[in-house]
């Protein structure tokens, strides 16, 4: 039976949640441990440009799926009716990899690492009184002040994406084909 762990690294805008993914996803790179991520958006992703061949086979052609393919990466348009959870889209496209790293999806029920930023008017997601609050595995900062009953990892101190990326594993949910 397969295993992955997952993931997913939440904050508000522009807090740094990709920053911390490429700095785990490298991490856990460095340890040997293949890595895939999964990026949730709530804006349209257009990533073809109409006129190209992919683009006439997905719109002109109706495709369900298109797989565009070069000597060293590989891209699949698929169409579908709903957003799909990110557990699904690791068990349909993700399990041979050691951990999914998932940037957003953030109200799913997945085991979550918030970035809050001191420059944010807003407080962050986590609320210790939230029905949800056990979901929450750290979070990392750059203010001072911030003082929660869940790790708090602050970027300057110097070994704290080690000792996440342990606490990750841990904690990370385990999916299972």
């Amino acid at each position: 039976m397969a295993e992955t762990r997952i993931v997913s690294i939440i904050g508000r805008k522009n807090s740094g949640k990709t920053t911390l993914i490429t700095a785990l996803a490298a991490d856990f790179h460095r340890r040997g441990k293949s890595v895939a991520t999964i990026k949730h958006s709530r804006h349209h992703l257009n990533i073809d440009a109409e006129g190209t061949d992919t683009w006439k086979h997905f719109n002109e052609g109706h495709a369900n799926q298109v797989v565009y393919e070069t000597a060293k990466q590989r891209v699949i348009f698929e169409r579908q009716q709903q957003e799909s959870d990110p557990v699904d889209i690791t068990k349909k496209y993700l399990m041979e990899n050691y951990i999914v790293l998932v940037e957003g999806f953030k109200t799913h029920d997945l085991p979550k690492i918030e970035v809050v930023r001191r420059d944010s008017t807003e407080p962050p997601l986590y609320d210790v009184s939230a029905e949800n609050a056990s979901n929450w595995i750290a979070i990392v900062t750059d203010r001072d002040d911030l003082d929660l009953p869940i790790p708090v990892f602050r970027f300057k101190d110097t070994s704290w994406l080690v000792t996440l990326s342990q606490i990750l594993l841990a904690k990370a949910r385990i999916v299972t084909t």
